[in-house]
């Protein structure tokens, strides 16, 4: 079965997003076929903002060595790292050279036509890279021009879209009847649960960087329990389970 067929599945790809090898392997074991990366949790890591196209390389360091792992990799790369769609086309390609067999490109409301370009152009340098084309009209937006905007980077070649920030079951269904590719959508603690979005259509639920954030989350309450002078709740991986984890020299 190969990264597209997972979202066609009789059940929807429940996709985990890590940010350096030990985390993505450590998903791996637990079963996930597939895991991705996310660029809040790459950025964060290396000490720079997200979104702000400051992580080309240190995501490509990652893809490097996360491609010829054995899971399928879909790479998280903000807007493409440029602005430029033959640039964005050139990205993907190294990607895609490392192992990397699906990437996610946000439009950030930009124009839409510069967004459906890049997704043009990443399916002429690397055919076989699953675009997810994501639009932010709920991330950072209101909701407003969401079908109009899929509709555009569907046409464009993109594989899959991704709407993230949308959480009402009544517009997730309207979407999937609508559409012709995978939804892909974020989950959210306040949101429909996932078996609530398999039942709605959703092919892709995405985890993006709640597993970081939780991860800090359970380092600063284990911290606070000790300076406090109590046990730490909560389970701890051993040195020797997070060595398997880690990359050999």
């Amino acid at each position: 079965m190969s990264f597209a067929d997972l979202h066609h599945a009789d059940d929807p790809l429940l996709l985990p997003n890590a940010w350096d090898h030990a985390s993505a392997s450590a998903l791996a074991a637990q079963g996930f076929p597939a895991v991705a990366t996310t660029s809040l949790g790459v950025a964060a890591a290396v000490g720079v903002l997200d979104g702000v196209s400051a992580t080309r390389e240190h995501t490509l360091h990652l893809a490097l060595t996360l491609g010829s792992e054995p899971f399928f990799l879909s790479v998280d790369a903000e807007d493409g790292f440029s602005e430029d769609p033959d640039e964005v086309g050139e990205y993907a390609r190294e990607l895609a050279v490392v192992g990397a067999v699906g990437i996610n490109l946000e439009d950030g409301l930009g124009p839409v036509g510069r967004h459906a370009a890049k997704i043009a152009a990443v399916k002429s340098a690397a055919p076989g890279l699953f675009v997810n084309a994501r639009t932010d009209t709920h991330w950072l937006g209101d909701g407003e021009d969401t079908l109009s905007r899929l509709d555009a980077y569907q046409q464009a070649g993109a594989d899959g879209v991704f709407v993230p920030g949308l959480t009402d079951p009544q517009e997730i269904a309207c979407l999937v009847k609508h559409l012709g590719v995978p939804l892909n959508i974020l989950y959210s603690p306040t949101g429909p649960t996932v078996p609530a979005l398999a039942d709605l259509g959703v092919r892709r639920i995405s985890l993006g960087s709640l597993l970081y954030r939780r991860a800090l989350g359970a380092a600063l309450e284990t911290v606070a329990a000790l300076r406090a002078g109590r046990t730490p709740q909560g389970a701890a991986l051993s040195v020797r389970e997070v060595q398997a984890f880690a990359r050999t020299p």
